[in-house]
């Protein structure tokens, strides 16, 4: 006969196994009930675009229309008021570029000074910091117009880049990834061989902080891409538009001038094809997120 022994406070492995089996199970649904939430909305304006004006009032959202029509909707979506379209795109391209790579540029260099730079000031400053991220941008789009409005600078590129530069909470993320990803004896090292500040930082420390230099600039990215009340209130003329606020304009137009249904295939096709260059920066920029590249970097 074999006698089971079991030690007062403990779970039997069978027990155990069955609750990290159904907590797997659980947190498996929950991921892709996730994933559904968020996939979903794109699955519908993916087939929305393939689809004739006839076809989106009449057949079911989640499926294909009685014909292919992406392509002419595309040809439509670039023909509208003579290829406006095409501006509009340019134009988010510019400022999202801009400002995700000069946000990223200076969230890196305060986040690396908060980090590794005893001065005076510093804890006011990062006080400060942290206290702007808990305010939010539709409260400082009036004084910033106004701001603006005085210096000459609104209905320019310059009023939707500049206000984008200043990102409190990629400072703070630089700050936390830069007090680990750079180690301290490693700037020491440096400075024993006689390398100063700006060359420290420039071909050491920024190196080091690569992954979180494109996570700044991929937050930058989409949250300057997708932002609609800054232009809507900085901007007037129509060549200078984003596209969020071109669309929802051109959807505005249409439906106050009653042919809402005529453009509403062209309004989903582009707005479909305004997630596009997201998604390829996304898929581009995620081959950067590496950890662990200060491994190795110093011997013990």
């Amino acid at each position: 006969m074999t006698a089971h022994v079991t030690i007062p406070g403990t779970v039997p492995q069978g027990r155990a196994y069955n609750r990290d089996r159904q907590r797997s199970t659980l947190l498996t649904v929950v991921l892709w009930a996730g994933v559904l939430y968020f996939i979903i909305p794109i699955i519908w304006l993916f087939l929305s675009s393939t689809k004739d004006n006839g076809d989106l009032f009449t057949t079911f959202g989640l499926w294909f229309g009685k014909d292919f029509n992406l392509f002419a909707n595309i040809a439509d979506v670039f023909t509208y008021k003579n290829g406006i379209y095409l501006r509009w795109t340019l134009n988010t391209l510019l400022y999202a570029g801009v400002s995700a790579i000069g946000a990223s540029l200076f969230a890196t260099m305060a986040g690396y000074a908060f980090a590794k730079y005893r001065f005076p000031g510093a804890t006011v400053l990062f006080s400060i910091t942290l206290g702007a991220i808990m305010i939010p941008l539709t409260a400082l789009a009036i004084p910033t117009y106004l701001l603006f409005s005085t210096v000459g600078l609104t209905n320019t590129p310059w009023a939707v880049i500049l206000p984008s530069l200043a990102s409190p909470f990629s400072v703070f993320l630089m700050r936390v990834y830069a007090a680990d990803a750079v180690p301290d004896s490693l700037i020491e090292a440096a400075r024993m061989d006689g390398a100063g500040e700006m060359r420290i930082f420039w071909q050491v420390a920024i190196r080091l902080l690569g992954p979180g230099i494109v996570t700044v600039m991929l937050f930058t990215l989409v949250g300057t891409w997708n932002n609609y009340f800054l232009p809507l209130i900085m901007l007037n003329s129509g060549e200078l538009l984003p596209l969020t606020v071109g669309i929802a304009q051109q959807q505005a137009a249409s439906a106050a001038g009653g042919g809402a249904q005529a453009l509403f295939s062209t309004v989903i096709t582009g707005a479909f094809l305004s997630i596009v260059p997201l998604i390829v920066a996304f898929l581009f920029l995620q081959r950067f997120w590496q950890t662990g590249l200060a491994t190795g970097g110093v011997k013990g």
